[in-house]
C-alpha cells in the first residue's frame, strides 16, 4: 500500500528532527514555546466542571467569539474559532488553494506554509523579505504580478524566523494588491500581542481586506489550548469554517473557556507576557555580547533571533547544527528550514528560562570563535 500522493516529500519538520536523538540533557534554544506559567485566568477556567462536556458548538462558543471580535473591533459574523491557528490555517489553505494554483509565501517564512501549500495541490511560490525580515511590500507585489495564478497570500509579522515586522504602509500596499488581484491575503499575526518595542501594525489598522489570525499560544501563553482564530470577510471564512468542521468539529470547550478567560484578562496577562519577553531577551542580548562579541538589534515581536553562521559552515549547515547539538549539546535550528534564503543562518527562540538561554549561548559560543 502507498500513502496518498499528497503526502510525497513531507515528514517532519527540521525543527523537530533537530530534537530527535538529542543527548540528554542537550539545552534546547530551538522550539518557540513560551515557558513562563500558564495564566492563572486560564488555570481557574479549566479547573471548572460544570455538568456534561459537550461539543462545541462547530462555530465556537459565542462569548469566544464575541471577546475575539472586540479584540479587533469587528462583528463576530467576521470571527472563526479553530483548533489553534495551525487549524486555522490548514482550513484556509484547503478552502483557497488548489491544484495549478500559486501560494505566495516569505522565504525565509514559517516552515509550515510551503506544505499547507502542497497538501491543498497547490505550488507553494517564494518571495524574498527586507532587512531584518521585515515585509517588503515590493517583492511581494512583484511575485503577485508574476504568478497571475496565485490564490493566495501569506504574510507573517512579526515573524517567524527573523522576528521582523511589517510597516503600516507596505502592509496597506500588499493589502490593495491582493485585492485588486483577487488573490486572498492571509495575515499570520500570532505574535502580534508579544513585543519589545512599539506595538506591531496589524492588517486591520491599515485594511479592511484580507484575514488576520492568531490564537492564545504566543502572547497568553497556553500553546497547549490549541485555540486559535481568523478574522476576516465572513464569505472567506465560510469555506474555511466548513472544512475545520469536518475536520475537528470544533475547539475543545473546556480550552475555549480558558481562551476567553485568558482574553477577559488580557489586562494582566499581556503585559505580564511582554515583562517576561523582556527577561528572555536581555538574558539573551546579555550572552551574546559577552560571548559573541555582538550587539544584537531588538526584533519587532516573537521569540526568535536570526544569527549568521560562522562562513566556514555556511556551505553545509545542517551537519553544523547537528555537531552543535551533539557535541555542545545545545538545540538550534538551521536557518536552511525556513527557506533558500535562511541558509547562512541558524534561528535562536529565547523563548525559555533566561538561564537556559544563557547557558545555551555559552556552550554554542566556541564554534563561533
Amino acid at each position: 500500500m502507498r500513502p496518498a500522493a499528497r503526502l510525497e516529500g513531507v515528514g517532519l519538520s527540521i525543527i523537530r528532527r533537530m530534537n530527535v536523538g538529542a543527548p540528554v540533557g542537550a539545552v534546547s534554544l530551538g522550539l518557540g514555546e513560551p515557558s513562563w506559567p500558564l495564566p492563572e485566568a486560564a488555570v481557574r477556567a479549566l479547573g471548572r466542571t460544570d455538568g456534561a462536556c459537550a461539543y462545541g458548538p462547530n462555530e465556537g462558543l459565542q462569548d469566544l467569539r464575541d471577546a475575539v471580535a472586540g479584540l479587533y473591533g469587528v462583528s463576530k459574523a467576521s470571527v472563526m474559532i479553530g483548533a489553534g491557528s495551525q487549524g486555522v490555517l490548514f482550513s484556509l489553505f484547503q478552502a483557497w488553494s488548489e491544484p495549478g494554483r500559486a501560494v505566495l509565501v516569505p522565504d525565509p517564512g514559517f516552515v509550515a506554509y510551503p506544505t499547507l501549500a502542497r497538501l491543498a495541490g497547490a505550488v507553494p511560490v517564494t518571495y524574498p523579505l527586507g532587512t531584518g525580515g521585515r515585509l517588503d511590500a515590493a517583492a511581494l507585489i512583484a511575485a503577485l504580478k508574476e504568478h497571475p495564478e496565485a490564490a493566495m497570500a501569506i504574510v507573517n509579522h512579526p515573524g517567524n524566523p527573523c522576528g521582523g515586522g511589517a510597516d503600516p504602509g507596505d502592509l496597506a500596499r500588499v493589502a490593495d494588491a491582493c485585492r485588486d488581484a483577487g488573490v486572498i491575503l492571509v495575515s499570520d499575526e500570532v505574535y502580534g500581542e508579544l513585543y519589545l518595542g512599539a506595538r506591531p501594525t496589524r492588517l486591520v489598522d491599515v485594511s479592511d481586506y484580507g484575514v488576520s489570525v492568531s490564537s492564545v499560544s504566543k502572547a497568553w501563553g497556553a500553546p497547549g489550548l490549541r485555540v486559535g482564530w481568523a478574522v476576516g470577510d465572513p464569505g472567506i471564512l465560510e469555506p474555511a469554517r466548513l472544512i475545520h468542521n469536518y475536520m475537528t468539529t470544533a475547539a475543545a470547550r473546556p480550552c475555549q473557556e480558558a481562551a476567553l478567560a485568558l482574553i477577559a484578562d488580557s489586562a494582566t496577562v499581556l503585559p505580564a507576557a511582554r515583562l517576561a519577553l523582556r527577561k528572555r531577551w536581555d538574558a539573551l542580548a546579555s550572552a551574546l555580547a559577552s560571548g559573541l562579541g555582538m550587539t544584537a538589534s531588538i526584533p519587532a515581536g516573537a521569540f526568535y533571533f536570526w544569527l549568521s553562521l560562522p562562513p566556514a559552515f555556511a556551505d553545509d549547515p545542517l551537519p553544523f547544527c547537528l555537531r552543535l547539538r551533539d557535541e555542545a549539546e545545545v538545540i538550534v535550528v538551521p536557518g536552511l528550514a525556513f527557506g533558500r534564503l535562511g541558509n547562512d543562518y541558524v534561528r535562536l527562540s529565547f523563548a525559555g528560562e533566561p538561564g537556559t538561554i544563557a547557558e545555551g549561548v555559552r556552550r554554542l559560543a566556541p564554534f563561533w570563535r
